[in-house]
């Protein structure tokens, strides 16, 4: 009894300082979205320069994910949280003293190198100083916190951007960085990990390298596509780094990801899921405000009302599908959800451009709610299957998935969407009957393909994964 009176005071500091770090790190990604005019309108930038505002950010943090990871399990806790918040802190300055849009570019991916540190870190800290028992719940409510910024970023950028100024964004988040730095000072203990071994900097660069590139040149397939020499010379080039960080893993004595790590069967099948699910719940994310805006004629703002149950279905359901997969195990509940993700592209495929926009809210709705079962049990049962020697390395790369997912997901969909709609051709979906739409049906079809692979993958999971 001892033991849990003096475990609870703990949890709930660790808690405390995490949920608003993950919140404040994933509204950083897309609270500039709807600002982007304003600020080409001051610097007069064209989009194309505009876009490094949000891709400087995105590259940086694609390539901090894995690598923080792998730090983690050299470098205590308190010091590398502490690095990042400085580093996110100072790129925020950056952008909110910003002369032009040269100096906001860069801040932007100061940022975005303190940001990428966030996401990896808190799940390792819940791993490591939570009890066995309570991480799913921990990891559970770092889910609605990841979830709550997802849906609201766009919303807070846009509101306080138009009456306060772009600036103003930032100089938000610089506070907030300069407000949990002494917490995770005082929280997060600073003992480095007794089994760190030798650290890989080639191996880890090359994979930054591959992953940035990778996920820069699938986002320039929607934006140029396959014919632009940014979309094909950053494919290109993600593909030789990361074949050669395949050579190398082979051939050194400490590389930077453990080959035995993916023998580890759980952990390699949570990847594989996380990407997957992840790519169809931004996906939908994505293009159910959009088909509302272009199709049934909605402003910004009513599409964003639709999206507001789904984002407190996550915000409440995350905590508690983390206390039940403590108790009953990961493969039920991710083949629930799975096969909840899976009706509800088809659902959403089939209802696309219909006149009335409820089809369009229950669709997301469900969606989320199957990506919630999915997700707070699949990085639960990653991290509990991996020796403690593993679990920066380990969890970074998980998170890296998901991020490769969430950004490549939207971009391959945005090409279908495009395609459909130049080529002007009815849905692939024999039952969608809507006259417009066509576009989004076959993009929601292609989701559920994808969560069919998934569900696939899922079924080879152990009865009872690690939890």
């Amino acid at each position: 009894m001892a033991a849990t009176t003096e475990r609870a005071p703990v949890r709930i500091s660790l808690l405390a300082l995490l949920m608003p770090a993950m919140l404040v790190t994933v509204v950083a990604s897309d609270m500039v979205n709807l600002m982007l005019p304003s600020i080409g309108k001051q610097f007069g930038a064209s989009e194309a320069e505009l876009a490094w505002v949000v891709t400087g950010f995105l590259l940086m943090f694609s390539i901090g994910i894995p690598c923080y990871g792998r730090i983690s399990d050299r470098v205590s806790l308190r010091r590398l949280f502490g690095f990042a918040l400085s580093v996110y802190a100072a790129g925020s300055l950056l952008c909110a003293l910003a002369p032009s849009l040269l100096v906001l570019v860069a801040g932007r991916i100061v940022t975005g190198a303190g940001a990428g540190a966030i996401p990896v870190l808190a799940i390792v800290a819940v791993t490591r100083l939570m009890p066995e028992g309570q991480r799913g719940m921990g990891i559970g409510v770092l889910s609605a916190s990841a979830g709550i910024g997802t849906a609201a970023g766009p919303a807070l950028g846009g509101g306080i951007g138009q009456y306060l100024g772009w600036s103003a964004l930032f100089w938000c988040m610089f506070a907030l960085a300069l407000v949990l730095l002494p917490a995770a000072l005082r929280v997060l203990p600073d003992e480095r990990p007794s089994d760190a071994g030798k650290f890989d900097f080639v191996g880890g660069a090359l994979l930054g390298v591959g992953a940035g590139l990778l996920l820069f040149g699938i986002t320039q397939l929607q934006v140029a596509g396959l014919s632009a020499p940014t979309s094909w010379a950053s494919l290109t080039v993600a593909v030789l780094a990361l074949a050669l960080f395949g050579w190398r893993t082979a051939r050194v004595a400490h590389p930077f990801v453990p080959p035995t790590l993916f023998a580890n069967r759980t952990y390699r099948t949570s990847v594989v899921i996380a990407f997957l699910v992840m790519a169809v719940n931004l996906g939908a994310l994505v293009y159910v405000p959009l088909l509302l805006v272009e199709v049934n004629g909605l402003t910004p703002g009513e599409g964003a009302l639709v999206m507001v149950p789904a984002g407190v279905a996550i915000a409440v359901l995350s905590p508690l599908i983390g206390r039940l997969a403590d108790r009953i195990g990961t493969r039920p509940l991710v083949l629930a959800g799975l096969a909840a993700v899976f009706v509800f592209a088809l659902f959403l495929s089939t209802f696309a451009g219909s006149a009335s926009v409820v089809p369009a809210g229950v669709g997301v709705l469900g969606l989320s709610i199957g990506f919630i079962f999915v997700i707070t049990p699949i990085i639960s049962a990653a991290a509990g299957s991996l020796p403690t020697a593993q679990v920066g390395v380990g969890l970074g790369l998980l998170q890296g998935a998901q991020f490769l997912g969430a950004g490549a997901g939207p971009a391959i969909f945005g090409v279908l969407v495009t395609a459909v709609r130049e080529g002007g051709g009815d849905a692939t979906n024999p039952l969608h009957t809507s006259v417009s739409g066509a576009g989004y049906s076959d993009a929601f079809l292609l989701m559920g393909a994808v969560a069919a692979a998934a569900l696939l993958t899922a079924i080879r999971m152990r009865a009872r994964a690690v939890r």
